[in-house]
């Protein structure tokens, strides 16, 4: 999707000042986007939605006339679309501000299923197995951060411990055999990421969460609560709660052209599956997440929902077709010179996502992206853009090599990239290796 650079309020463009090169030269060219993984535009009718909402949908949706019914209207059809979206039930949908206080929630949960489990024990009303110590969280190394982070605090602070399972350095897949070689008997939950953001290699949740069911059958075990992070999947690929078997599935908005609102699926919240508030107000969200609804951003997020829902076959088939056009300019261009980061054996690939490397020691990703004059894309997660320099972890974790890592450009394609774009960001990342080997 080739964008004006007018119409950009920013231009990758790193801050750290030995990067600046050439910066936000020729403003007048336009600019190629391909970091959909990090964001995506909304759609034009997601955006004619929210614009209807907030001009006809401004009433409070708790109150009891006919301006609060609308807007209730509103969100009880946006419920009904996300939990389609995602083969659940209108009643599992939780709105939230967006993945991470998603996210949040459930290792909230977590923590509180194992002490209130552990209370009830102590007065014999509950499972006694697994009730010393402290509750355990199983989780991967390639976890976005609001996993990883929460996780870190809460072992910092004495309140859980936590294993982070190594994905494969061969298929950069989490083991299904190291995720149950690591439970215990107070392991109270398992975190794994659908897709990674990154890589865009696709976890064996299916297969994590068959077996962890087989030992919540067993007599006297503490449940372990399942949850998957799906931030980088819906949009992308099929995505269907029932078949996964999780308890808990994460849903990012703005990574399928919605608004920067999100949810979180429970099967059953506080009657098959324990959910319990970080907050507490005034009740809205079946008081699991209270606070007056953001109407606009629901009726967008509802809107973003329907759509995939009724296209994902043709959004899918198109990504993939541009991913492997792109793939394959890229090989004729620089041919021994390029290193696929998202080539793994055995594993499946988000459609989109293609991570590679230029080879060679002035080709570092950040050095190749500021010096781009169309490209705009990362080097990895937007999230860790203030990392500087250093290698992704997530690659380093994935067994690509440091210098190889150290060059990693993420290019995400999406539902409007063109195969002239391909062309035009091949062109242009051919222009700048040139440039750049002159120089060194």
């Amino acid at each position: 999707m080739a964008e004006k650079a007018a119409d950009l309020t920013l231009v990758v463009a790193h801050t750290h000042t030995e990067h600046h090169l050439h910066h936000y030269a020729d403003m007048n060219v336009d600019r190629i986007y391909m970091d959909y993984n990090a964001t995506t535009p909304m759609e034009p009718e997601v955006i004619q939605v929210i614009s209807e909402a907030l001009l006809e949908a401004w009433g409070n949706p708790s109150s009891n006339h006919l301006a609060g019914a609308m807007a209730k209207a509103i969100i009880n059809q946006s419920r009904q679309n996300v939990a389609r979206m995602v083969g659940g039930k209108a009643e599992d949908i939780v709105f939230t501000s967006g993945g991470t206080e998603a996210n949040n929630l459930v290792l909230h949960t977590a923590m509180e299923h194992f002490k209130k489990n552990c209370s009830a024990a102590e007065h014999g009303g509950g499972v006694q197995n697994g009730c010393s110590g402290l509750p355990h969280i199983i989780t991967s190394n390639v976890e976005h951060d609001s996993i990883t982070l929460t996780a870190k605090h809460l072992q910092t602070v004495g309140k859980a411990d936590v294993t982070c399972v190594p994905v494969s350095k061969v298929t950069a897949r989490v083991d299904v055999e190291d995720i149950i070689a690591a439970v215990r008997p107070n392991t109270c939950l398992i975190s794994v990421m659908l897709a990674n953001n990154e890589t865009g290699v696709i976890m064996p949740i299916q297969e994590i969460c068959q077996r962890v069911k087989s030992l919540n059958k067993q007599h006297e075990r503490l449940r372990i609560l399942l949850h998957t992070d799906a931030a980088q999947a819906l949009g992308k690929i099929p995505v269907d709660v029932q078949e996964l078997g999780v308890d808990y599935l994460t849903i990012v908005g703005h990574k399928f052209y919605a608004p920067r609102v999100g949810a979180l699926y429970v099967n059953g919240p506080g009657t098959k599956t324990p959910l319990y508030p970080m907050l507490f107000g005034g009740g809205q969200e079946r008081n699991f997440r209270p606070g007056t609804e953001n109407t606009p951003m629901i009726a967008g997020l509802g809107k973003a929902a329907e759509l995939v829902t009724a296209n994902l076959s043709r959004y899918q088939s198109h990504m993939l077709n541009i991913k492997m056009y792109l793939e394959e300019r890229l090989q004729d261009v620089f041919r021994d010179k390029i290193r696929f980061n998202s080539h793994y054996p055995g594993s499946d690939i988000l459609p989109n996502t293609c991570n590679v490397s230029i080879l060679g020691p002035a080709l570092q990703g950040w050095r190749v992206l500021s010096n781009c004059r169309r490209l705009l894309a990362s080097v990895g997660a937007a999230c860790h853009s203030t990392s500087g320099n250093r290698p992704s972890h997530i690659l380093l974790s994935c067994g690509v090599p440091a210098e190889v890592a150290a060059n990693a450009l993420r290019l995400s394609v999406g539902r409007e990239t063109t195969k002239e774009d391909v062309d035009a960001v091949a062109e242009d990342l051919r222009e700048t290796v040139q440039l750049l080997e002159k120089m060194n």
